[in-house]
């Protein structure tokens, strides 16, 4: 087994890229689409350094399902924002998660890529569950809840299909 896996996810998104961005880039707007937001109505959250943009970083607390952990903006420019995941439980993981916006007519497409060490764990769940069956499913939710936000927000067009992967995982 790999000691890495990857899972992507895809999704057009009917507005400009640096529209979606600035849904990306700033943590208190993730609430409106993550798909794990939802895991813990009483979560708590704190945001620090900048507002928004590299620097930018959040940590949440929640129930079981949510966890403990923190993210960072380490990257964001026109075409990329680069965050840097850490859960501290219920297990502890150090993910790369990588947005690329890339323009595709009038709209974006997202691509929401994670990348993540294969710990003792994920190598022991690796027969029974890969990671893009575990994560692929939530990128997918999420991608579709910022489409649905930021087209909203732009008064765009209403949904036009799912996210997609691309069927492929490395290491999962």
């Amino acid at each position: 087994m790999a000691d890495t896996y990857m899972v992507e996810r895809t999704q057009r998104v009917d507005a400009p890229p640096e529209v979606v961005r600035e849904r990306l880039v700033d943590f208190r707007r993730w609430r409106a689409w993550s798909p794990w937001e939802d895991l813990d109505p009483d979560m708590q959250r704190t945001f620090g350094g900048e507002r928004s943009g590299v620097g930018a970083w959040y940590v949440w607390e929640g129930n079981r399902k949510a966890g403990k952990g923190r993210m960072e903006i380490l990257e964001a420019d026109d075409s990329t924002v680069r965050v840097d995941l850490q859960f501290l439980r219920p297990f502890r993981s150090h993910n790369n998660t990588v947005f690329e916006l890339r323009p595709a007519g009038d709209g974006t497409l997202v691509v929401w890529r994670v990348v993540g060490v294969n710990t003792l764990m994920t190598k022991l769940m690796g027969p029974f569950m890969s990671m893009d069956k575990l994560l692929g499913p939530d990128l997918e939710k999420g991608l579709s809840r910022l489409k649905a936000d930021v087209e909203a927000a732009a008064g765009g067009s209403p949904s036009r299909g799912q996210a997609s992967g691309d069927g492929t995982a490395t290491g999962g």
